[in-house]
Formats: C-alpha cells, sequence, structure tokens
C-alpha cells in the first residue's frame, strides 16, 4: 500500500519533475512559480505525494478549491482534482485510488460536498480513470476559435 502525504518545503524539486512530466508545455520556471504560489495558500490548495515501501516517489496529485463555476456541480466552493500522476511502473495498483482517497479527505475537511476533475475530451485512459475512482461525466464541450483581422 503506499504511503500518501502532504508536500513540504523539502519537496519541490521531486515535485517539480512529476509536474513537469504531467504537463510538459509549461516552463521549469513557471512550474517552480506555480508550486510557491500554491504552497503559500494551504488553505486553498493540496498537494499529495504518493511513495513505495522502500520510499520511492511514485505518484502525486494536486487539488483546489474552486469558488466560479464547476461544471455539472453544485454550489461552490468545490474541490477540484487539478492533476494526478503515477509512474507508469506502479500504475494499474492502487496508487492513483489512494491518492484521490486522500484529496476526498482534505476535501472533507474543508467541507466541501464535491469532487469535480477534467480530461481532454481525446483522453480516454484518463476518462476511464475518473469513472473508476467514481467520478461521472457531466458535460462535453468543444472550444472554438477564430482569428479575426
Amino acid at each position: 500500500m503506499p504511503q500518501i502525504r502532504a508536500a513540504t518545503e523539502h519537496d519541490l524539486e521531486v515535485w517539480l519533475a512529476l509536474r513537469l512530466k504531467l504537463w510538459p508545455d509549461t516552463s521549469f520556471a513557471e512550474h517552480r512559480g506555480e508550486l510557491h504560489a500554491l504552497r503559500s495558500a494551504p488553505d486553498r490548495f493540496c498537494g499529495l505525494l504518493a511513495f513505495d515501501d522502500d520510499g520511492s516517489l511514485i505518484g502525486f496529485a494536486e487539488a483546489s478549491l474552486r469558488f466560479d463555476r464547476v461544471p455539472g456541480c453544485g454550489r461552490p466552493p468545490v474541490a477540484f482534482l487539478e492533476g494526478i500522476d503515477v509512474a507508469p511502473q506502479q500504475r494499474r495498483c492502487g496508487v492513483a485510488r489512494a491518492l484521490c482517497a486522500a484529496v476526498e479527505r482534505w476535501a472533507h475537511s474543508l467541507c466541501c460536498n464535491e469532487l469535480g476533475s477534467d480530461a481532454r475530451i481525446e483522453n480516454i485512459g484518463s476518462q476511464r480513470f475518473h469513472q473508476a475512482v467514481g467520478l461521472t461525466p457531466t458535460e462535453r464541450v468543444v472550444f472554438f476559435r477564430k482569428e479575426l483581422q
């Protein structure tokens, strides 16, 4: 069973490395800035790390409180699973489920009644994961754009 704990200031470098893998289009500097901003708001943000029995970091989850509308959810604030990732060799072993359960405990501690999340429409694996941990789809949307001259 993985050991789950809140990320601390001492974890920033390894946490940053995990974020870079999950969100590679965001620069190192942007991730670093986000982590410092997020760490300064513990009442609105949750960063969790998962470790295996030998102490190796194997995954992470981030969640926040959202006070704006969350599609398919009721009245804010809503806890929102912003991101979750587990090392490929540790997937399908209950790590992500344990991370989600820890996010739910955090949300309950803040009196949230709902947990929201999202996944890209083409990311079927993520959609299956979300459903496997008990989230249900609420909306599908396609955004459009036109460049104006």
